[in-house]
């Protein structure tokens, strides 16, 4: 596997939540430079062997926004 990608939403209670599309990987954090770090960690802790790990993570990030008519 050359990429990993996360599915970045909005907390509702606060923050962001990162879920990876086709494995079991999940983690949060308060703001997105945290969840960076949170999500690289995960991913090696996951892929433990280096052969095994993806290259690239790939994070898409669904904000959702509404607005008043």
């Amino acid at each position: 596997m050359s990429e990993i990608i996360f599915l970045v939403e909005d907390d509702p209670e606060g923050g962001y939540t990162a879920r990876a599309l086709g494995e079991s990987i999940f983690t949060q954090a308060n703001n997105l430079q945290d969840l960076k770090e949170y999500v690289r960690d995960a991913v090696h802790c996951h892929f433990e062997d280096e052969q095994t790990r993806p290259r690239l993570i790939r994070l898409h990030i669904v904000h959702d926004e509404v607005i008043a008519s």
